[in-house]
């Protein structure tokens, strides 16, 4: 699988003390927790622990081309969270 990171997401993962490890465990391990399909390639947000620390990271699959498209990673917030992050408080 191919890795393409959006500028915004190289943006946001060095702001957040994110890695291309921290998002490549995600990738591969993560869990999804909500789908897109409303945009030009199918997308999905991501769940995924590295240690203590909760990490989301939103992607775009273009599986024609096997490629993944980091739109962009963070630690989600509780204030905005459910417990274990899966869902959106309302």
């Amino acid at each position: 699988m191919k890795i393409t990171y959006r500028i915004h997401a190289i943006q946001r993962m060095f702001e957040r003390s994110l890695s291309a490890e921290d998002v490549r465990f995600a990738l591969e391990r993560g869990k999804t927790i909500e789908a897109y399909q409303d945009a030009h390639y199918p997308g999905r947000l991501l769940l995924a622990g590295r240690g203590r620390r909760p990490l989301h990271v939103v992607v775009a699959d273009n599986t024609a081309d096997d490629e993944a498209i980091v739109v962009t990673a963070y630690e989600p917030d509780h204030r905005y969270w459910e417990p274990g992050f899966k869902r959106r408080t309302r």
